[in-house]
């Protein structure tokens, strides 16, 4: 029944033509770091520099690629929604198997990684010696492999969604439960609040100053805390209900699709801040810039999120 879905077939399609063109990349790469020498002026280092030339290419054009499937994936997730009983949005059908919650993880993980070849490659191609060829070479053999899981988790997942058999909903999912509250560390509201700011403030402090370690740190700590302001705070008034907490269902039309601007801006400010802490060695023209696009896209996500708090004041004189 789920392969029916002409959303989940176009999915699936593309995910396979990808792992093709890795593949195809991957035969050039190999050969690339076995007898790399920028240095050796033969025939054979010739050859494999146009090699390089055109295994880069691939690479960059399919992982170009794997950067939209992400937020694809969780239109398609959410579309399924309407398929499996119980479910109201992506959460219940993340929730169907075993295998969704750690398939998105994974496919997080796979677009930092992906991130971090593009930014790697820009370098390299600009110097005038190609300094981290082989470097970005083994970062792609690494990202193969996790790609090569993702897909087989892809089937995985997708085959094993039953639509037979009931799932949870998100207000069961993300709901205050008996155990105690949801929130990390035993925050409150006002705490987590309190902390989601002075982690903003410090990402752009680190990012105005350059300071590497901080910026690092405080970015990693900002994405975990967003995410739970964002569920257990801010969407409050994106929904404005008290009592949901969920972050798919922003992804809605009810609601604008406003969780892809909020979901990409604190991914991106994180990368980008993540990031510019890693090359900290490059350049300092290049770092600045990853410094800048981080404040900007952190700004962006405080900025949304701030927004419908106040909005909601203003036109109902109270706070939820």
């Amino acid at each position: 029944m789920i392969f029916l879905s002409s959303a989940v077939i176009v999915f699936l399609l593309v995910e396979a033509l990808l792992l093709l063109l890795l593949l195809l990349a991957l035969y050039h790469v190999v050969p690339i770091l076995r007898r790399w020498a920028f240095t050796d002026t033969s025939a054979r280092q010739y050859a494999l520099e146009k090699r390089s030339y055109l295994a880069q290419l691939i690479i960059f054009f399919t992982l170009a690629f794997k950067i939209a499937l992400l937020p694809y994936f969780a239109y398609m997730i959410d579309s399924l929604s309407l398929m499996v009983p119980g479910a109201m949005c992506a959460a219940g059908v993340l929730g169907a198997n075993e295998y969704g919650a750690f398939l998105l993880g994974l496919k997080v993980l796979i677009l930092f990684g992906v991130g971090l070849w593009i930014i790697l490659n820009r370098h390299d191609l600009e110097a005038s010696d190609y300094p981290y060829t082989k470097f970005k070479y083994l970062l792609f053999l690494a990202l193969f492999a996790l790609i090569a899981l993702e897909s087989m988790l892809d089937w995985l997942y997708l085959s094993h969604i039953a639509t037979t058999t009931p799932v949870s909903c998100c207000s069961s999912i993300y709901g205050a439960s008996s155990l105690g509250s949801p929130i990390p560390f035993g925050l409150s509201k006002e705490e987590l609040l309190i902390l989601f700011y002075l982690l903003y403030a410090l990402c752009l402090v680190a990012a105005l100053y350059g300071v590497a370690s901080v910026s690092l740190l405080a970015n990693a700590a900002f994405i975990y805390i967003g995410y739970y302001a964002v569920v257990y705070f801010f969407g409050l008034y994106i929904y404005e209900l008290p009592t949901h907490q969920c972050p798919f269902c922003m992804l809605q039309r009810e609601y604008g699709y406003v969780g892809y601007a909020l979901w990409a801006t604190l991914l991106l400010g994180g990368f980008f801040g993540i990031a510019s802490a890693l090359f900290a060695s490059l350049h300092g023209s290049a770092t600045q810039k990853l410094y800048r696009l981080s404040a900007l896209c952190n700004t962006l996500f405080v900025l949304i999120c701030s927004a419908y708090v106040l909005r909601y004041y203003f036109s109902n004189g109270v706070w939820l």
